[in-house]
């Protein structure tokens, strides 16, 4: 694959999943070197309802959560990338728990190594290290994110036409470690990206979450699957901006989840 054409993917991948609920992730393809991407991206959610043990909906205290994120990569070589992640973080959760949490979220430190690369696919490791900004562990709406985390992944990505447009397809499967009570979880995360026309990018993801079994008194085992459904336009060049939704449409004991994300995307 000719480095004009990885640098292209690359920043397609990474605005597709920039939606992602909870954090910012870059796809399979890796940036050529000295070359880079920053993305900024806003996602508010709400939940008032639960998905029980036996993964059925029931009622619960209603949950707000309000995300800023950040994404910087930059191609050290054109096999290796580098990735920094901040996070800005609000919580509230409505009475009779009544906890709010404002601050600093998670910031991930990593990097993508591309292993393998085809005519239209690419085989990537990825592995980075999750810094908690929170650490009131007596706060209930800080529970599951004041330990550090370790996120180690792989990633697959391929391009090909579907109906005679430019599509691709991104796989990510991750092991990643948590501490400070939550248990050790399993993602499985898919991406189809389809462009009808040049400017624009039509999305389908689908994000998947399983828990190692339980963890602390607060996190007995669980599972939850979010589908996200958005679009992309190109600006220019090197900017381009993203409108995503997403719902929690499966899970046990798991929140379910409702949210919307926006997004800017800077290439250089």
């Amino acid at each position: 694959m000719c480095v004009r054409m990885r640098k292209i993917l690359s920043g397609f991948v990474a605005l597709a999943v920039a939606g992602l609920p909870g954090e910012v992730l870059a796809g399979a393809w890796t940036m050529e070197k000295g070359h880079g991407q920053v993305m900024v991206t806003a996602t508010p959610s709400w939940a008032d309802s639960v998905f029980t043990d036996a993964r059925n909906v029931a009622s619960a205290t209603p949950y707000n959560k309000f995300e800023l994120q950040g994404l910087f990569e930059y191609g050290l070589t054109d096999r290796l990338t580098a990735i920094v992640m901040p996070g800005f973080q609000h919580v509230s959760i409505d009475s009779p728990t009544n906890a709010t949490r404002t601050g600093l979220g998670y910031t991930e430190v990593g990097a993508r190594y591309r292993v393998l690369e085809g005519a239209n696919w690419v085989l990537s490791g990825q592995g980075s290290v999750r810094l908690p900004g929170a650490f009131d562990t007596s706060n209930p709406a800080a529970i599951g994110y004041t330990g550090v985390e370790v996120d180690l992944r792989a990633l697959g990505g391929m391009t090909f036409s579907m109906w005679n447009m430019p599509a691709y397809v991104d796989v990510q499967l991750a092991q990643r470690f948590r501490s400070a009570g939550p248990p050790n979880e399993f993602r499985a995360d898919f991406t189809l990206g389809m462009r009808p026309v040049p400017q624009w990018l039509l999305l389908a993801q689908s994000f998947n979450v399983f828990s190692e079994g339980a963890g602390g008194p607060f996190f007995p085992s669980y599972d939850y699957h979010k589908l996200q459904l958005g679009v992309a336009y190109d600006l220019t060049p090197q900017w381009s901006l993203m409108a995503a939704a997403f719902t929690t449409f499966s899970g046990r004991n798991a929140l379910q989840e409702d949210g919307a994300t926006i997004g800017a995307w800077y290439r250089f």
